[in-house]
């Protein structure tokens, strides 16, 4: 009799509480992330020379960060001309890397040399310099933390103000880690990620870091613009007032804004 009352409890509580038994539902039965295609809704002039590693937008420009060693800058520019209205050129020893907007303030990466900048959005004064251990790669913000990329599958998610380190987001696709994320940015809560050598997008929820959408950009520029074979697509940027997604890449001649079209699922 004992042992039926126990059955039958244990019955009871794994009805009411389903997930007890796993802690986490099983990736395989989750659904495949939505794919996407896009349409081109304007396209602007972009610097051939410019080696982009991070993208954003505020307020009517661009701003960008370029990379290679003696190449290495930040940058307001002109979205409608793409002429660069500022600029900040880094030492010649520093590999630019990603960058973001915060609080007034320009936030900038730099690849192998553990250290970071902060400037003055208006000024471009260098305010403030920061470390972190490892590689810097994208950088993005959902106007309160800092979301940062290395290269791995990981993404680190640092305080906006103190830039430490809090957490990690193990970006996956059902079990499979998502590996060489790049250039981010955080669109309408989730995380968009360049994946570095591919024309994908990936969409990540900053909560789970589950892989929920891949944006598929093959065709949007033409192979004939590509005579550098680090000419990849990277940099993403968004304005959050007027909704509107733009992308671009290294030493491409152009940024794209575009629209985002679910692909029908089979």
């Amino acid at each position: 009799m004992d042992g039926m009352l126990s059955r039958v409890a244990l019955f009871l509580l794994t009805a009411c509480c389903p997930f007890l038994s796993g802690q986490t539902s099983d990736p395989a039965s989750a659904p495949p992330p939505q794919e996407y295609t896009f349409a081109i809704v304007s396209a602007y002039p972009h610097d051939t020379t410019a080696f982009t590693q991070g993208l954003a937008y505020r307020d009517g420009f661009l701003y960008e960060g370029t990379g290679r060693k003696g190449q290495s800058s930040l940058r307001k520019v002109r979205l409608e001309t793409g002429e660069i209205l500022q600029q900040v050129n880094l030492d010649p020893d520093l590999f630019g890397e990603g960058i973001t907007v915060l609080n007034g303030e320009v936030i900038q990466l730099t690849w192998t040399s553990e250290i970071g900048f902060v400037y003055d959005l208006s000024s471009f004064h260098l305010s403030r310099r920061f470390s972190y251990s490892g590689e810097g790669w994208g950088l993005a913000t959902d106007g309160r933390e800092l979301f940062m990329s290395d290269g791995t599958s990981e993404i680190r998610v640092m305080d906006g103000e103190t830039f430490q380190e809090k957490r990690r987001i193990k970006v996956h696709k059902g079990a499979t880690p998502v590996n060489q994320l790049n250039e981010l940015e955080f669109v309408e809560g989730q995380i968009f990620a360049n994946v570095w050598h591919s024309n994908r997008i990936a969409r990540i929820s900053p909560q789970t870091g589950d892989v929920v959408g891949w944006v598929d950009l093959t065709g949007l520029l033409s192979p004939m613009y590509r005579l550098d074979p680090e000419a990849v697509l990277n940099g993403i940027a968004y304005d959050p007032v007027g909704k509107r997604l733009f992308v671009t890449g290294k030493l491409w001649p152009r940024v794209f804004e575009i629209r985002l079209i679910p692909k029908a699922r089979r």
